[in-house]
Parts: structure tokens; C-alpha cells; sequence
């Protein structure tokens, strides 16, 4: 008896090579956007391996740019591939891809930090938030002068469950320079743990997948390059406001070399800042002679809740900065320009 037949999985037909494309159009990578080109397959294969299997799936591309990546993507068998690409001089390449895979490939001309992607994919395939992920995928090789801002921006969205996540816990397969892929990733106390530590791993499962050497990639940048691959959990570590929580350990992470209480006393107005500091500590019961760097998610957690309950029984001091205090009190400080003498040349 015939055993079971299995379905024939989509490949592209022959095409021109990456590196013909990017002769055929007269592309090249721009500098000043930080774009850089990987032609090698196996390494753009290899990169959506991290993502887990794409059978049938959805995907939305971040950046395509020449268009090797959506081919490892198209080729590893997603159902609907949606390419954001901001450079209109990808367009015509990613369009005569797109015609090599009817139906498979939508190409929009945008700028992924502002595009909508919560209207971008069918409702049908949304999940709860507490279920499994659905099947959905963000993919990019991100140009590194976008890449933080966006990460930050989705880590927002993955609290707020807006944007590409209202579809569920939608997972996500990155590039970053070397440097940040290890700061996403960091484990307490270790050199590299940083803000961007933080606020990932709160939110996320974050896996630094592997790394790649920059002489992979065309032109080469000065740094290698981290494939990381985040996962949403089901219930962040913080229960509270993104917002919040990111102002409590951008102050924290502002003097990461000093002990963890010196950017607490920053979270308060210079008049109540050694009391509320101390309340504040106090109550978290975090030992204030720790390193930034030595804070671990559940220390950050106990800060942001006492900050929160603090916030709740001082009006105004949420909105609260420091930065803005200082620059008030140095505009009092200038004379009157209108009664001081002609300025002497330095």
C-alpha cells in the first residue's frame, strides 16, 4: 500500500543572482542608511532557520533591500510574505521577485517604523495571548541606524499588544550589530547588561542565535553582526506601563557605574529626592549598594512598583525630569541679556 504523499514544497524558479540584481538595477548600499548587503544563501537560509518552521506561514519582512532574504523566506515555504522596504530603488527587484512567486509576495513601498502593521494580515490567524504564537513571523536584517529605535518601539508594542502583536505573541528574527545582540541579551552582572537588556527581557524569551562575520557582508562593516530571536511571553516579569518602566531603568542605567541608588534619587524633584529615594528603596527592598548592572529583572520589578505606588501618592512626579529641572534652574541662573555688557571674544 502507498504510503501517505507528501506535498510538494514551493521553490523559485531560476533567477538572476543576487549580485546580478544589484548590477541589473545599479544598486548600491548607502552609506549614510547604514544598508549592507548579504548575498551568501546559506548565511540568509541559515537566518530563517532561527525563525522555526515557515510552512504556510505569514511574514513580514523588514527591509528586504536586493531581495536574498525574502528568497530563503519564500523558499523555506511561507504561505504570505509582506516586504516593507523604505529605498525605492528596491522596488522594481522586488517586484520581478514577486512575480516569480504568484501570490506569495506583497511588496509595500514604506517605512516600517511608521506602517500598520496590524492591518497588514488577516484576522483569522490571530491567537490569544496566553496560547501558542501564531503563525506569524517578523524577519529583517535590520540596517543598524533603525534597529534600536524599532526594537524599542516592538518591545512597546509587545506590552500594549498593539501593532504587530495584536495578532498574538508574534515572533521575531533580527539583526543588530554584535554589540547590541549582546546587550540584548546580557545575564545579570555581566559587562554587556545594559537598559536594552532590561526591557527585552522582560518582555520576551531573547536567544542570541549566532553571530555573523562583518566580511560577510557587502560593503563591510566595521563590526560583525547578531542574528537574536525574540519570543513574547505570556505574562511579562512587570506588571506595569512600559512607559514607567522604561523611565525607572533608563535612570537607573544612566550611571551604571555608580551604585543602582544614585539614578533612583533622579526619579525625584530635587526638594523630596534624598526622602523619596530612600522610600522608595525601602520599599522595594533592593540593597542600594548594587551596580545597575547587577539588578536583576525581579529587583527591577520591586523598583517599578514602588515607584508606581510613590507616583500614585505624589501628583506630578510620573511626568517628572530631572533633565528639564536643571535646564529651568540654568535659564535662572543667565543675566538679563538685555542688562548685561557686550561679550568679550574667547
Amino acid at each position: 500500500m502507498a504510503g501517505p504523499r507528501k506535498m510538494a514544497s514551493f521553490r523559485l524558479p531560476p533567477l538572476p543572482t543576487i549580485g546580478e540584481v544589484i548590477k541589473l538595477y545599479n544598486l548600491r548600499a548607502e552609506k549614510q542608511l547604514s544598508q549592507n548587503f548579504l548575498l551568501d544563501m546559506r548565511l540568509t537560509d541559515k537566518i530563517v532557520r532561527q525563525a522555526g518552521s515557515l510552512r504556510d506561514a505569514h511574514v513580514c519582512e523588514v527591509g528586504p533591500g536586493p531581495g536574498g532574504l525574502t528568497r530563503s523566506i519564500l523558499n523555506a515555504g511561507a504561505a504570505d510574505l509582506l516586504v516593507v522596504e523604505k529605498d525605492n530603488r528596491f522596488i522594481p527587484g522586488l517586484k520581478l521577485l514577486s512575480e516569480a512567486a504568484p501570490g506569495k509576495l506583497r511588496v509595500v513601498h514604506g517605512d516600517i517604523l511608521t506602517y500598520r502593521m496590524d492591518r497588514g494580515f488577516p484576522e483569522v490567524i490571530t491567537k490569544a495571548w496566553e496560547d501558542d504564537p501564531p503563525d506569524l513571523h517578523i524577519i529583517g536584517n535590520l540596517p543598524f541606524s533603525v534597529s534600536t529605535p524599532l526594537i524599542i518601539k516592538w518591545l512597546e508594542n509587545i506590552s500594549n499588544r498593539t501593532g504587530p502583536f495584536v495578532y498574538g505573541r508574534t515572533r521575531l528574527t533580527l539583526t543588530f550589530q554584535k554589540e547590541v545582540a549582546e546587550r540584548l541579551t546580557a545575564s545579570t552582572a555581566s559587562r554587556q547588561r545594559s537598559r536594552l537588556s532590561i526591557m527585552a527581557q522582560y518582555l520576551c524569551t531573547v536567544k542570541n542565535c549566532f553571530t555573523i562575520p562583518g566580511q560577510a557582508f557587502i560593503p563591510k562593516p566595521e563590526v560583525d553582526v547578531g542574528v537574536v530571536h525574540f519570543t513574547p511571553l505570556a505574562q511579562p516579569q512587570i506588571q506595569q506601563p512600559f512607559k514607567l518602566v522604561e523611565k525607572v531603568v533608563r535612570n537607573v542605567f544612566q550611571f551604571r557605574r555608580k551604585r543602582c541608588r544614585k539614578g533612583i534619587e533622579m526619579l525625584f524633584p530635587v526638594a523630596q529626592r534624598l526622602e523619596l529615594a530612600e522610600v522608595m528603596m525601602r520599599e522595594a527592598d533592593v540593597d542600594p549598594t548594587l551596580r545597575p548592572t547587577e539588578l536583576s529583572i525581579p529587583d527591577i520589578r520591586a523598583l517599578a512598583d514602588a515607584y508606581s505606588h510613590l507616583c500614585s501618592e505624589n501628583q506630578g512626579l510620573l511626568t517628572y525630569d530631572f533633565r528639564e529641572e536643571l535646564r529651568l534652574k540654568h535659564l535662572n541662573r543667565r543675566p538679563d541679556s538685555s542688562s548685561s555688557g557686550p561679550q568679550q571674544p574667547v
